[in-house]
């Protein structure tokens, strides 16, 4: 059991690093971009066969508030995962090349992109869920709890402000058709972003997790009260630090090296486009 609970951990583990290095399509380039997401993609398989179980039990038992939120988001975080594969394998110059235009390209690009950053979010909010029952081992003072839940709320409104920032809204509400990269950005600086905002929603997530836990929570509202705090500071860090580039929206692309070096054509996708293959 030892044994299996280790492979469990390495596997989730594996899956985050890869999911991080998926997000940094300007750092790994397209060609192993491709094959790192065939890598997420083993591993998401894998982690569905150590957690057969799971979908066992899933019209079993009742249903608390905990369970609900956790069987929710690990359905949609499943769904999102094939889709991104799905969507990415259909554009696949290197990795798949033969599966490439089995659906098409126009409709798969923009799906890509937005199921791809939506697993992003909703994996952070999965760890999220995962925390205390991972820090279970460590017995911390309400002091230091108190202390360190402070100093998350303040990063994790460092990451809302570069989900803002980096227009995952956007991308999240099929609002875009290409990521707008900066290729010029140091690659230690994009995977600490990419942290960052997986953080905010890690953040996220245990704090409600911990709420919806069978109801017995004793700090609701202070749980909350961090989450608004955080989403705040990423607010105001996003009014108040001016962009070197211009926002995203549907009439205008950023100015600088972020910007794609060529429209789409029929068989090759613009330098500036995040294919993230899961």
């Amino acid at each position: 059991m030892k044994r299996k609970e280790m492979f469990r951990r390495i596997t989730d583990i594996g899956m985050t690093v890869l999911l991080l290095c998926l997000m940094a399509y300007q750092v790994t380039g397209e060609q192993a971009h491709e094959y790192i997401g065939m890598g997420m993609s083993a591993l998401v398989i894998v982690h569905q066969i150590l957690n057969r179980h799971w979908y066992g039990a899933l019209l079993k038992g009742k249903y608390s508030a905990y369970r609900t939120l956790m069987t929710g988001i690990n359905l949609l975080l499943i769904i999102s995962f094939a889709l991104t594969a799905f969507c990415g394998m259909s554009m696949s110059s290197y990795a798949v090349p033969f599966l490439y235009g089995i659906a098409p390209v126009s409709f798969v690009r923009r799906m890509h992109l937005s199921m791809s950053h939506w697993s992003f979010v909703l994996m952070g909010l999965h760890l999220g869920i995962h925390i205390p029952l991972m820090t279970a081992g460590f017995h911390w003072n309400e002091k230091t709890k108190t202390i360190l839940s402070s100093i998350f709320c303040v990063l994790a409104g460092v990451g809302f402000f570069l989900f803002l920032r980096n227009s995952f809204p956007a991308y999240l509400l099929f609002k875009a058709v290409f990521a707008f990269l900066d290729y010029d950005k140091p690659a230690a600086l994009v995977f600490l972003e990419n942290i960052l905002m997986l953080g905010s929603f890690a953040f996220t997530g245990m704090h409600i997790g911990m709420i919806a836990r069978n109801g017995k929570d004793r700090k609701p509202g202070f749980r909350i009260i961090q989450i608004l705090i955080a989403i705040v500071i990423g607010i105001l860090l996003n009014f108040l630090i001016p962009s070197s580039n211009a926002s995203f929206s549907s009439a205008s692309f950023p100015s600088s090296s972020a910007q794609p070096s060529s429209l789409p054509s029929e068989t090759k996708a613009p330098r500036g486009q995040c294919f993230v293959l899961f």
